[in-house]
């Protein structure tokens, strides 16, 4: 009696011939929906090594659904982008950094289409239309974002890979002297001199001067009490509520130069009501951005500083001045409302000036400690 043929074990999945000469491989997977490769084969054997491969992944339980990554980038991205819960400023500088950075390469994409080649091609064309610090804060946004459809199992990993591509090394901010901070009061006129020396000598932000009011202010301590912020959006809205950190809420201590500034400004320009703000335009309405940027950069070509130079950029002068007066690191964040050591040591600059402090205090430090060698050379001798 003959034996009985071996049974051959079931083939999983189908290959076919198309019109095209090349072949497709088509399976069923263990949710139960037939799918297909995601390109053709050259070959019917490469088809079913292809397959194989797929049976090898099931097996292992490490298959995983094709299709769950065929989600628009860009309406995922928004959705990501609403459901995060972020301060309007947040949300307004993220929404630019898409919209003008992101969308433009990825935004047709799915995210299973979005691959590291095309991370680091973004990337290097991103380098050179743009600043360095813009394609870093870009890059992060990006990054986070993906690493959410990761945590979605809408991807198997992020393909955002490029070591350091998330780091901001941007150069050292210019720094204006105590002369040039009174210089670009004056140019900036009466009604808005108080505001920039505020801005250097107070290390004030400009949505916290935009939002300082009479009640903010203690003659009798020189002081001012900051407890809300008003930032504006690039839409020209602005968004009041509090500062940047809980550890923006603080007072604020003048130096006493100011007072006499501070008592001329509330005579002459701010709102008369008990929590009437500090600073208006000429008609009375809160300062806009628009208009307070023509006039400083009026003032700043007429003073002489650089393009770059922002209003923000005086708190690092008004910083490095309190650094250089031996404050303590503690001391120096509380005064400029920061939360964290980093924050603080971006603002300190090391003036030449403190360099040659230092350079004579080590140099009377060597001679002290020269001095006592000598002596007890000198007394071992004589002993």
């Amino acid at each position: 009696m003959a034996g009985r043929r071996p049974q051959r074990r079931r083939e999983f999945g189908t290959v076919r011939r198309l019109a095209s000469g090349r072949w497709q491989a088509r399976y069923v997977g263990p949710d139960g929906t037939r799918h297909k490769a995601p390109e053709t084969f050259d070959t019917k054997t490469d088809a079913q090594d292809w397959l194989n491969l797929v049976r090898a992944d099931i097996d292992r339980n490490q298959w995983r659904n094709p299709d769950v990554g065929a989600v628009n980038f860009e309406k995922y991205a928004l959705r990501w982008l609403e459901e995060r819960g972020l301060a309007p400023t947040t949300v307004d500088r993220y929404s630019g950094l898409l919209r003008l950075h992101i969308l433009p390469a990825f935004g047709g994409k799915d995210l299973d289409g979005i691959t590291p080649p095309s991370v680091r091609a973004w990337c290097a064309e991103r380098r050179k239309a743009t600043g360095a610090t813009t394609v870093a804060k870009s890059y992060r946004l990006l990054k986070a974002i993906l690493q959410t459809a990761v945590d979605d199992d809408l991807l198997p990993t992020n393909p955002c890979r490029i070591k350091g591509a998330g780091k901001e090394e941007a150069d050292e901010r210019p720094t204006a002297t105590v002369e040039q901070v009174f210089d670009l009061a004056d140019a900036m006129g009466p009604r808005w001199r108080f505001m920039v020396l505020l801005g250097a000598f107070a290390s004030l932000r400009p949505e916290e001067l935009a939002e300082l009011r009479r009640h903010s202010v203690d003659l009798d301590e020189c002081s001012l009490r900051i407890t809300h912020a008003s930032p504006e959006l690039t839409n020209g809205k602005r968004v009041t509520g509090a500062p940047k950190t809980r550890a923006g809420k603080r007072t604020v201590y003048l130096p006493d130069f100011l007072l006499p500034e501070l008592r001329r400004h509330l005579r002459w320009f701010a709102e008369k009501a008990p929590d009437g703000l500090l600073f208006v335009g000429e008609k009375g309405a809160p300062f806009r951005r628009s208009t307070f940027g023509r006039k400083w950069r009026r003032a700043r070509k007429q003073v002489g500083m650089p393009d770059n130079f922002r209003f923000y950029d005086l708190r690092h002068t008004g910083n490095t001045l309190a650094a250089d007066t031996g404050a303590k690191l503690k001391d120096l964040m509380v005064r400029a409302g920061q939360s964290s050591e980093r924050a603080q040591l971006i603002y300190q600059h090391s003036t030449v000036k403190h360099q040659r402090r230092l350079a004579r205090g080590i140099d009377a430090e060597v001679r002290q400690q020269m001095r006592e060698s000598a002596a007890k050379q000198t007394g071992a001798k004589e002993a």
